[in-house]
């Protein structure tokens, strides 16, 4: 049954090199296995793969989130090193110092090189 599987993100790539290079270096992952085009990460026990496809970015909604403790923090660093993030306006959502707090969580999005939009959200 698939609700007892491992499910896994797709991270869609155009240049997989340039991706690598955000997410390696900017991001501070780690990759785990180079697979076929593309390479795998492991963050918090679950598997993400960038691929290469030439689809990147063309979604409208996140790709993925990290769900972390201290959304303020992760903001901080992730500036520090050279990440830009969105500010939205959506109603119910208020945006201070590009995070949003709405729906019973603090939300910050930020876009890859590859135009995925990304996001880091603590549960409030």
């Amino acid at each position: 049954m698939l609700s007892t599987a491992p499910i896994r993100a797709y991270l869609p790539a155009s240049d997989v090199a340039r991706a690598r290079q955000f997410y390696e270096k900017t991001v501070g992952l780690t990759p785990r296995e180079v697979y076929g085009e593309g390479v795998i990460y492991e963050c918090g026990g679950v598997q993400v793969f960038l691929y290469l496809t030439p689809n990147a970015g063309t979604s409208k909604a996140s790709q993925a989130y990290w769900q972390v403790q201290d959304v303020e923090a992760e903001v901080t660093e992730l500036k520090r090193r050279g990440v830009k993030f969105e500010e939205y306006d959506i109603p119910g959502l208020t945006m201070k110092n590009s995070i949003g707090t709405g729906g019973g969580a603090k939300t910050a999005w930020f876009t890859d090189t590859e135009g995925n939009i990304l996001a880091i959200s603590q549960r409030i």
